[in-house]
Order: structure tokens, then C-alpha cells, then sequence
């Protein structure tokens, strides 16, 4: 598969005053996008693993508490090789921050703290993203465990 884009954090901005807390990704355009979702976790430490599009662009933005979340290129929508290498992303809701996953990659996360929210925009309707639906086992790419540091 030829892939263009690669996954990448998009930051943006942290503002602190006396009113508050403003976080921006005012660097995201957002006239790719067709639609989004939320997703919560109900308990820390859960995967959501692995789901792969060849036509569909994600954006995903934690927008409370933390994650881990894996990105890797699809080499085959039907059997993709597991020597591919993941890139692991660590994404908070604290930062100001949105991770790119273009398409042509499987993307999954796992809940690093209670109650965490992850918003995730799709560059495609709900309908056309049923025709382009690959799945895979959580531990297909088993890149889950914690480094201890």
C-alpha cells in the first residue's frame, strides 16, 4: 500500500488565567471532517483494539484524562503484517494537543485513567465508513504494556 500521510500530533494551545483554562488546536482545519463521536471507557486500563481504514481519516483529541494509543500502517486490509512498526502516542486532556490518523492505518487506545473521554473526527459518514470497516484483535499489535521508567 502506498501511504502518503503518516500519524502525527497536531498541537495547538494552553491558555491560563484567572477565569480559567482555554485549550485550542487552532492548527486543525476541520473541512475534512464529516462527523464525530465520543468514546468513554468504563473502567482504566481497557483496550479498544485494533480498527483499520483504507479510505477514512481520524483525529482523535483526549478530552478528559489519558490514553495510550497505537497507529500502524494497514500492509493489507485482510491480513497486515504484524512486523509493521506501531507508533505509540500519549495523549492527555490537559494538553492541548490532536493526533492524525491518516488513512490507510489501524488505529486502537487503551485507557490510562478513570473516566477517560477520547472525541474522535472521521473524514467520512457513518455510512461510507461501514464500507471500509477492518478489524482486528486487540493484541494483534500487542504494544499495551507499560514501560516503567
Amino acid at each position: 500500500m502506498n501511504i502518503k500521510k503518516q500519524p502525527h500530533i497536531i498541537e495547538g494551545k494552553r491558555f491560563v488565567d484567572d477565569r480559567g483554562i482555554l485549550l485550542s488546536v487552532n492548527n486543525l482545519s476541520l473541512e475534512t471532517y464529516k462527523r464525530f463521536y465520543v468514546i468513554e471507557n468504563h473502567r482504566q486500563n481497557l483496550i479498544r483494539a485494533w480498527h483499520g481504514h483504507l479510505l477514512e481519516e481520524k483525529v482523535l483529541i483526549a478530552i478528559q484524562g489519558t490514553f495510550l494509543v497505537g497507529a500502524v500502517a494497514l500492509t493489507s486490509a485482510s491480513n497486515p503484517s504484524k512486523e509493521v512498526s506501531v507508533e505509540r502516542f500519549v495523549m492527555d486532556a490537559s494538553n492541548s494537543q490532536a493526533l492524525l490518523i491518516p488513512a490507510g492505518y489501524a488505529n486502537g487506545f487503551m485507557s490510562l485513567s478513570i473516566s477517560a473521554k477520547i472525541l474522535v473526527l472521521s473524514s467520512t459518514t457513518l455510512e461510507e465508513s461501514q464500507g471500509d470497516d477492518y478489524r482486528f484483535p486487540y493484541d494483534y499489535w500487542d504494544i499495551w504494556q507499560i514501560e516503567n521508567r
